[in-house]
């Protein structure tokens, strides 16, 4: 079987499986979330020409006056009234014009004697610390586009807006598989032979920062019968995501499983290191991804592949992870037929690729911030060399 392209592979990924459909929340709770349609503004922002200091509201042309002040006006009361010829409006920051007035007078640069207002700095021009109507947005005006991610500005842009509910993407449930007889819960004693189960741990943090729901099924043994099962328990889920038993040995039952559960695979094997033995596909309508058992290929794989599932279903219109350019900071060999992930931090002096690239390498992994990324075939890379990195999440 031919490898398959990273991007291909991923392209595929996405392809199978759906944005889960939209739902209207109250935006109290739609922080992470991914909008689902377009967010149009209901209102105009400023409402009206509004003050952007506390002073006096004056007809610029008039300046240096002096003017008598014979109204005032605050953010939240009553509109002022129109502003006769010779007259000025205290106001306060936030607060709207009388209509007529076309300036502020700031109050540092104002003196009041004997009931008279006068100016003394420089000229006023006309709008000088005014926030004039809808300068910000105006009603029917596209505030936010579908596909785009609700941090604290955009939540706030949409409450300005006149919006308290937002139309949002779904929340993924992830059901995560930890398959292999070594395996013993995190805790558990380590017998010979055995090791912790922390792919699932792992992924759990991984997708923390995303708003889906990660349900642990726990420890799968090598046993057909007993791994179909769990698939089949696990299609209740929008996502199944696997660990281990993906490759071609006696004891890698995943893809017999799978198959038996009722699933179609769409594609096995990636051209990576590492992480070449993931494999993909459905099962009913959940999406199902099958990742290496092997820590660091579990854990550059769900950068790679389950994160932006996730954050496609979730209705992101940008999935794939970002990527970056960055100076090399020490030297890295030639590549060979496949992508090569390698873990690597950020130095003074540019990015360091960590000594330890092997896959089972948990305490080098602990040491990386992102993830260079060097194409199949790519020459000796030396120190001052550009780079394409991954920031890891």
């Amino acid at each position: 079987m031919n490898l398959l392209p990273v991007a291909e592979a991923q392209a595929r990924l996405l392809a199978i499986a759906a944005p889960m459909p939209a739902q209207d929340i109250p935006v109290a709770q739609a922080a992470g979330r991914w909008l689902a349609r377009d967010v149009v503004a209901l209102r105009d922002q400023p409402w009206a020409d509004l003050s952007a200091m506390d002073g006096y509201a004056v007809r610029a042309a008039e300046w240096p006056g002096p003017w008598r002040v014979t109204a005032a006006s605050a953010a939240g009361g009553t509109p002022p009234p129109p502003l006769p010829l010779g007259e000025a409006c205290r106001i306060f920051t936030g607060a709207p014009l009388p209509p007529g007035a076309d300036a502020i007078l700031i109050q540092e640069n104002a003196g009041v004697e004997d009931d008279a207002l006068r100016s003394g700095a420089d000229p006023l021009q006309p709008g000088r610390h005014v926030r004039p109507a809808a300068s910000d947005f105006r009603q029917g005006q596209r505030l936010l586009a579908a596909g785009t991610r609700l941090g604290a500005a955009q939540l706030s842009l949409a409450v300005l807006g006149g919006h308290g509910t937002l139309p949002v993407g779904g929340r993924p449930k992830v059901a995560v598989l930890s398959t292999g007889d070594e395996l013993v819960p995190p805790g558990a004693p380590v017998p010979p032979g055995s090791l912790p189960s922390s792919n699932a741990p792992m992924l759990a943090a991984l997708l923390a920062a995303l708003p889906c729901e990660v349900i642990d099924l726990g420890i799968v043994r090598d046993n057909l019968g007993a791994m179909t099962d769990a698939f089949r328990r696990a299609s209740e889920a929008d996502i199944i995501v696997s660990t281990g038993g993906a490759s071609v040995g006696d004891h890698d039952l995943v893809r017999p499983a799978f198959a038996a559960a009722g699933g179609s695979l769409d594609f096995w094997k990636i051209r990576m290191r590492p992480g070449k033995p993931l494999m993909a596909g459905t099962l009913g309508s959940t999406t199902f991804l099958g990742l290496p058992g092997n820590p660091v290929s579990a854990f550059v794989t769900g950068i790679l592949f389950l994160l932006p599932l996730v954050r496609h279903m979730a209705g992101s219109a940008s999935p794939l992870p970002a990527v970056r350019q960055a100076t090399l900071a020490s030297p890295l060999p030639a590549t060979g037929e496949r992508d090569d992930y390698l873990r690597a931090y950020h130095s003074d002096a540019g990015v360091v690729s960590v000594t330890a690239q092997d896959s089972a390498a948990t305490a080098a992994m602990a040491m990386a911030d992102c993830l260079i990324l060097r194409p199949a075939g790519s020459p000796v890379a030396v120190a001052g060399d550009p780079v394409t990195i991954l920031p890891i999440p």
